[in-house]
């Protein structure tokens, strides 16, 4: 189709910044460099006719608000038995700079109401059978006794579990052993509101251009150190190029391919394994007002992070929604609205070792996805009877949720490993940064766009004005919240009242 497209050989543009990608990581980093650098010229370039409409997408988006209170796959058991909460601990820490970034917004009217886009919500976990309440107590012992977890409750209490997950307690056996823990500074958190928020801003400001429904076809760095880029505008139906200092890559599943195109030698041997999702959708509006939390359970052996099961709450466009699930699946496409030659496009001289390594290191996984695809509706909902008992099938709708890709990327010893996590790579100048992977994701990217601004923006980010003025976005910058309690409780008592979570919404009056 490439003879329908008129090309423009010159520049067209020449922006200081380029972001690829109208997802919660772009909108965060142009928001911040606007706030750092005001004069800066910024240039958002997006496939699809809309903003935030894959992984960023309150449907698409396999968990919201992560924060790891209730995430039992953020606290493994080490070797001797003890459970390992440092993965925990620092995704909790990097949430509070997620909250303080948009409280920043929320006081400079960047932001008019919070509450569009993010909700208190109790998060909890719920296990059963002794080995795992064992483990979930274990777990409650180590994560309370640091400040960002101290306020987590534990019970078995039958009566106590019926009165704070009355739907999930119906027609439980009494005799059944359960666990529980509780963390009423939960959230539940629309990225996909967000995001569209954080661009109305980005983009109502002076050097600020939006362009929807371009393609980036083309990246190559220049023996000047800027990089030129090749846009199709999909609407027109023409290519132009676009010149830059600096490109960021936030395009989701769509990273990978553009972090090829870039062709650094940073970016080589790295592959991606996509994982589709489903969610079981509650169509009884009686049933949705009878749970009011985000309950995380434990994976299965051999389950992909983002399948965790949970009975999640959540306010989509206003209204509360309860979902279950998600069930994986399995796409060769690396984006909802990609194609199924996503993945054999993607394999390449480089990753080719890597990736066939990684599928032999993990064929459980690849036979857990199997087993997901294969499932029948009724198996499904043996599933979410676990989680409510009194479920019923005619109460429940099937719907795709988004596509995720995770990372596979060069080892020593295994020559490849699948990483289920999120890593920038960036070029030794800092002249291009990509964002790959999934989990947790959009709940940390204020902190991650920081690490982006750090490997990118190095020296000028020493200087003491801009330092100052990252401690004015984020108040405990340079200092760690896990350890230092006071500081801790003054920010999330700020942050909480400036984002309204210490009012009770009548969104979640059950």
């Amino acid at each position: 189709m490439s003879h329908l497209f008129h090309i423009h050989h010159t520049p067209t543009s020449h922006p200081d910044v380029i972001l690829i990608g109208a997802g919660i990581m772009s909108a965060t980093l142009g928001v911040l460099l606007k706030e750092l650098e005001p004069s800066l010229k910024i240039e958002i370039y997006e496939r699809l006719e809309t903003i935030a409409a894959e992984s960023s997408d309150a449907w698409n988006n396999a968990g919201t608000g992560h924060s790891a209170f209730c995430e039992l796959n953020y606290t493994p058991l080490n070797e001797d038995g003890s459970v390992n909460i440092s993965k925990a601990v620092k995704i909790a820490e990097q949430f509070e700079i997620s909250k303080q970034l948009w409280s920043y917004l929320v006081e400079k009217k960047f932001i008019s109401d919070p509450q569009n886009f993010i909700t208190p919500v109790p998060h909890m976990s719920f296990v059963w059978g002794d080995k795992n309440v064992n483990f979930l107590k274990k777990r409650h012992e180590a994560l309370s006794a640091n400040p960002l977890f101290k306020q987590m409750d534990y019970t078995e209490d039958f009566h106590l579990l019926k009165k704070w997950i009355p739907l999930m307690m119906e027609s439980r056996p009494q005799g059944e052993r359960l666990g529980l823990t509780r963390m009423d500074l939960g959230t539940d958190v629309n990225f996909g509101a967000l995001t569209k928020t954080l661009f109305n801003h980005l983009c109502s400001l002076p050097d600020v251009k939006m362009h929807l429904h371009h393609e980036v076809t083309f990246l190559e760095k220049r023996k000047d150190g800027h990089w030129e880029m090749e846009v199709k505008d999909l609407t027109a139906k023409e290519k132009r190029t676009v010149e830059a200092k600096f490109i960021f890559i936030g395009a989701g599943g769509g990273s990978l391919p553009l972090l090829e195109k870039a062709n650094i030698p940073e970016g080589d041997g790295f592959g991606g394994f996509p994982v589709s999702g489903q969610w079981l959708i509650c169509q009884n509006a009686e049933v949705i007002k009878r749970h009011a939390t985000k309950v995380y359970g434990l994976a299965d052996v051999g389950a992909p992070p983002m399948s965790v099961p949970h009975l999640d709450t959540r306010i989509i466009n206003g209204k509360r929604a309860l979902l279950f699930g998600p069930f994986a699946g399995f796409s060769t496409k690396f984006l909802k609205h990609g194609s199924l030659m996503d993945l054999p496009a993607s394999l390449q001289l480089d990753n080719l070792i890597p990736m066939m390594s990684a599928g032999l290191h993990n064929i459980p996984l690849t036979r857990y996805l199997i087993d997901q695809v294969k499932q029948t509706p009724e198996e499904r909902l043996d599933a979410l009877k676990k989680f409510v008992p009194t479920a019923r099938l005619e109460d429940w709708k099937l719907e795709d949720a988004g596509q995720r890709v995770q990372i596979i990327k060069k080892d020593h010893d295994a020559g490849g490993v699948l990483e289920f996590g999120t890593e920038i790579v960036s070029a030794a100048d800092g002249s291009i940064a990509a964002l790959l992977g999934a989990s947790p994701g959009a709940s940390v990217s204020a902190s991650v766009m920081i690490d982006v601004l750090k490997k990118c923006f190095g020296g000028k980010m020493k200087t003491p004005e801009l330092q100052a003025k990252l401690k004015e976005i984020i108040p405990s910058f340079g200092v760690q919240l896990n350890s230092n309690e006071e500081l801790c409780d003054s920010i999330r008592e700020k942050t909480s009242g400036v984002l309204k979570l210490d009012e009770v919404s009548d969104k979640l009056e059950i």
